[in-house]
């Protein structure tokens, strides 16, 4: 508007009209990639606690490599929040209620993991979410009220599903990159470098690599005299629906 009013008294380019355009697809592509930009949707991305706690998180599960993920859980006496694809729960099942009676809590994570989620409209968004929220509580007994969208990505559609589930979304602070980076001590060292009170460490139980992380990432904790708890405990908020 303002471009459009000074155009009747100075020349102005052409370009100039795209820059707040072109600025504003720049401000709500990041928006949409970065979670813990609350640009969409206001997600829950690291605890106030000063305490030495952290919650370690785990997406795209049940797989067959969540079994050596809970067998090194229970060994080092840690709790773990798992994102389940409602998909894969249905594959699953056993691997899925392992889960549950082992203490740990877990959470929505859409039911097909779509590399087009970011596309979906409302209704195919809410729906995704609330197939998933039947296998969870078919296979449980609870809803549950933890979200975290695939590839962290969030848009108005996800928002204006997430609105009508009333499921509190669930970020990070801690981004391990264990689907992309192959180094495993490269990996380790990127979530020890950014370790602190509250934190919220992202990595997927899905790989071998990974649970040889989460390993040493469990001896270190141990010997930093921290506390792997799960991310609603952390967070003091409820998982599921009373």
């Amino acid at each position: 508007m303002v471009l459009a009013a000074l155009s009747f008294y100075y020349p102005v380019p052409w370009w100039a009209f795209l820059l707040p355009l072109m600025l504003w697809i720049t401000v709500a592509g990041l928006g949409s990639a970065f979670i813990a930009s609350n640009y969409h949707v206001k997600a829950l991305c690291k605890g106030t606690t000063t305490a030495k706690e952290t919650a370690i998180t785990f997406d795209d599960g049940p797989h067959p490599e969540t079994e050596k993920v809970l067998d090194l859980l229970k060994q080092y006496e840690a709790k773990g929040t798992f994102f389940c694809i409602g998909s894969q729960i249905e594959k699953h099942p056993r691997i899925f209620k392992r889960i549950i009676s082992e203490g740990h809590t877990v959470g929505n994570h859409s039911y097909s993991h779509s590399t087009s989620f970011g596309f979906f409209n409302t209704q195919k968004v809410l729906d995704e979410i609330q197939l998933t929220d039947v296998s969870i509580e078919k296979n449980t007994g609870k809803k549950a009220k933890l979200f975290r969208p695939p590839f962290g990505v969030t848009t108005p559609s996800i928002a204006g599903a997430l609105k009508v589930s009333g499921h509190n979304t669930m970020g990070w602070n801690i981004r391990s990159l264990d689907t992309v980076i192959d180094d495993e001590e490269k990996i380790l060292e990127r979530i020890k470098k950014r370790l602190a009170p509250g934190s919220i460490i992202l990595l997927h139980d899905t790989s071998t690599k990974t649970v040889r992380v989460l390993e040493q990432l469990l001896i270190f904790l141990k010997e930093k005299n921290y506390e792997a708890i799960t991310a609603d405990r952390l967070l003091n908020i409820a998982a599921y629906e009373e």
